[in-house]
């Protein structure tokens, strides 16, 4: 589909509209009472092709171009925001494989995009960021690394088949000594897995703290050299995927927009409906254009990253910026809209309206993202104005 047939194209979207109204929403009235994603659930999801929209042909994909899988994405997040992680992450992690996977571990990629396998994104700590400060360790002793650390905030931690894992090299600091391992989630010797899944919304994803002591890893589940850990994580995930959660927070907004009005036609108050009173339509209005200029500028970064843009990274974050700021603004409008009701789980804004709020930190948060903005913002400057003073250090 990497040429993309049109009418092929709104068939798929129509089918997957369809998908999250009906079955979907079924689904997340399970998720929500047992508190837990069943594995048929994602065996529907992979059998129906969903987790595997973006990657190439090659790779057992359907070769979506990004932008427009964009479109398929904003469909499926307003849905329960445990079946937009299933597929956000499933239709992500090969781009941070692929490019350094070698023959052997090339399988292994092809696999995660079927959906035979699931790999965890596996970067961040308590005790540190999620960039060049992390602080879990390998020591190389002849074919076998020896993984120390603790890793936390790990999405399918728990469930997962591997965990795509970025440590660093014993006695370095800096991008240049980390490395990407593909580690079995198998009961490797001194590997701790706790389950961590008790959270204020995205009910029914498992999340993982993991500890690590003296765990042995092949030097053979290096993806990449040693050096390269940082380059698979960020630019072959954390870019895109960015992008991609942004275009979820607009997915959510537009569910959380359409409660609202529906609401707003049904109730009446002193014999007018909500949606005739005009601070209910200056929200709705609010909300309308919020949501179509994050929109906007999610597209623009999305057709950024597909051409090897030079400010793709900045839209990136700038879109996520925008997002999730609109996504916060928008629940809590359509809440309000909903008055004490939408308070009470029975009401589906509820759901919607905790969701949200993962959006503010999931693929780094806002104050990481204004600090890669502004740091592209005056390299730009400086690059093209070199007569001005740099800032002290």
């Amino acid at each position: 589909m990497s040429d993309i047939d049109e009418n092929e194209f709104q068939q798929l979207k129509a089918e997957i509209e369809a998908w999250v109204r009906g079955p979907g929403e079924l689904w997340a009235e399970r998720i929500e009472a047992e508190n837990d994603v069943p594995r048929e659930l994602y065996e529907e999801l992979r059998d129906r092709g969903y987790l595997s929209l973006a990657a190439p042909e090659e790779l057992g994909g359907r070769g979506i171009p990004f932008p427009r899988y964009l479109e398929l994405l904003e469909i499926v997040s307003r849905s329960h925001a445990s079946i937009r992680m299933l597929v956000h992450v499933n239709n992500g992690t090969w781009r941070a494989m692929e490019p350094f996977a070698n023959a052997e571990q090339r399988e292994l990629v092809k696999k995660a995009v079927s959906g035979e396998v699931l790999v965890a994104f596996t970067l961040t700590e308590a005790t540190a960021g999620t960039g060049a400060d992390i602080r879990s360790t390998v020591r190389r002793e002849g074919d076998t690394y020896y993984l120390n650390g603790e890793k936390h905030l790990i999405t399918f931690g728990v469930k997962c088949d591997y965990w795509l894992l970025f440590a660093r090299l014993e006695g370095t600091s800096g991008k240049d000594g980390t490395v990407a391992l593909l580690v079995p989630n198998s009961g490797l010797p001194g590997a701790e897995v706790i389950d961590d899944s008790q959270t204020m919304g995205v009910h029914g994803t498992d999340h993982a703290i993991l500890h690590f002591t003296d765990t042995p890893v092949p030097v053979s589940a290096r993806l990449g050299e040693e050096g390269d850990g940082l380059k698979v994580a960020l630019g072959g995930f954390l870019l895109p995927s960015r992008v991609s959660v942004a275009m979820s927070a607009v997915g959510l907004a537009e569910r959380a927009q359409e409660l609202a009005i529906e609401y707003a036609l049904k109730r009446e108050t002193f014999g007018k409906k909500l949606a005739e009173r005009p601070v209910i339509q200056t929200y709705l209005a609010e909300n309308y254009a919020d949501i179509a200029a994050a929109r906007a500028l999610i597209f623009e970064a999305a057709r950024a990253y597909e051409a090897g843009a030079a400010d793709a990274g900045a839209l990136s974050s700038a879109s996520k910026i925008v997002a999730v700021d609109m996504l916060a603004r928008v629940t809590d409008k359509a809440l309000q809209i909903h008055g004490g009701q939408g308070y009470w789980a029975r009401n589906p804004i509820e759901r919607v309206y905790r969701d949200a709020r993962a959006q503010r930190f999931e693929e780094g948060t806002n104050e990481i993202q204004k600090t890669v903005v502004a740091r592209a913002v005056l390299t730009d400057h400086l690059a093209t104005h070199p007569t001005t003073p740099k800032a002290e250090a």
